[in-house]
């Protein structure tokens, strides 16, 4: 088990990226709407690269907390939210040839908040393999798409995300309380019948 490190909010490497990451979404809306494909993709490589390394740096340097587990949830979650916009503006044609898989994709990233906020009055914060496996999958075909690259890797990291989407589903409906840091719905599984409780940014 990796405990906790505190509650309260400390300006450190990792929150500081994370705040990074919240802070670049604005500016990736207005480049995108202003159809700067270039700077674009300058900002969201960083903006990517920051949800990457500030779960790795929190581990590394221990600064783990649970305020930061919520400020890298809540900035993932304001990226994301924005970045189907984006594609909009940038890849018009995109959006139109892939709409059915686009919309399942949404209904996905829908289906567990929906499914935590029924259940627990909270959003989840779960950062299970499954969905950083998603994230690292979907932020490499997303930036060969908005580079006019093929669309293929996106195909494929969208199944991965339905998957891993629905598993946060599973997890939500295997707990007793709202938690943070899970590893997958088995880890969940094994602790609610008894095992040790581990905890991962």
């Amino acid at each position: 088990m990796t405990p906790v490190a505190s509650a309260d909010f400390r300006w450190n490497l990792p929150n500081a990226l994370s705040a990074l990451r919240l802070a670049l979404v604005p500016a990736l809306l207005l480049v995108a709407w202003m159809g700067e494909g270039a700077l674009f993709l300058v900002f969201v490589s960083v903006a990517l690269a920051s949800d990457v390394l500030d779960g790795w740096l929190a581990r590394a340097l221990r600064q783990e907390s649970e305020a930061g587990c919520l400020l890298d949830s809540r900035a993932d979650l304001a990226l994301w939210l924005s970045l189907p916009v984006c594609t909009w503006w940038l890849r018009p044609d995109f959006v139109a040839a892939e709409s059915t898989r686009l919309i399942l994709l949404l209904a996905a990233f829908a289906l567990p908040m929906a499914a935590a906020w029924l259940k627990f009055g909270a959003l989840t914060s779960y950062h299970t393999w499954g969905a950083k496996l998603t994230a690292n999958l979907l932020g490499v075909s997303l930036l060969l798409l908005w580079a006019d690259g093929p669309i293929w890797p996106f195909r494929m990291a969208t199944a991965v995300a339905v998957a891993a989407l629905l598993e946060e589903v599973v997890i939500t409906g295997l707990l007793r309380e709202p938690r943070r840091n899970v590893r997958s719905a088995w880890h969940v599984w094994r602790e609610e019948r008894g095992g040790s409780r581990e905890v991962v940014r």
